[in-house]
């Protein structure tokens, strides 16, 4: 399978897996951008990808960006059909601003396949051990 990545920016990184094991993508930031406590911002990544029909992108946290600098990624289906350019949600959830040099890694993108089931309508669902619990269900 490929993956065509057109650059819409100059400062635009190629997206790149940091390991041979690694299951997602990075991606950069092409403008250098702070987020402030609380604050939701779309940041560009100065790339447009042509995901191949059957396969999404899903946009995930960098674990070292959440866990250490608090912010979390959000808004991460890419579906096979858009063309547009990428950009990340982000919320700053700590109570420092965080800055991004341009560059800087800001998210990662996994591109998996996806199935499209046949829905059936039915007047009831088989039954299971857990039923119709929901949070909080099997414990604290």
């Amino acid at each position: 399978m490929q993956l065509q990545v057109q650059k819409l920016h100059p400062e635009a990184k190629m997206p790149a897996f940091a390991h041979d094991t690694d299951a997602g993508l990075d991606l950069c930031t092409v403008v250098a951008v702070t987020v402030e406590p609380g604050e939701r911002m779309q940041i560009p990544t100065g790339l447009a990808l042509a995901i191949p029909d059957g396969y999404v992108g899903l946009i995930w946290d960098k674990s070292g960006v959440s866990q250490k600098g608090g912010l979390k990624s959000f808004g991460g289906v890419i579906d096979a059909g858009y063309r547009g350019e990428l950009f990340v949600g982000l919320l700053n959830t700590s109570d420092t601003a965080h800055t991004f040099a341009i560059g800087a890694k800001i998210a990662q993108i996994l591109i998996q396949k996806v199935e499209h089931p046949e829905l059936v309508e039915v007047s009831s669902l088989d039954a299971t051990p857990r039923g119709d619990g929901a949070f909080g269900s099997t414990g604290i």
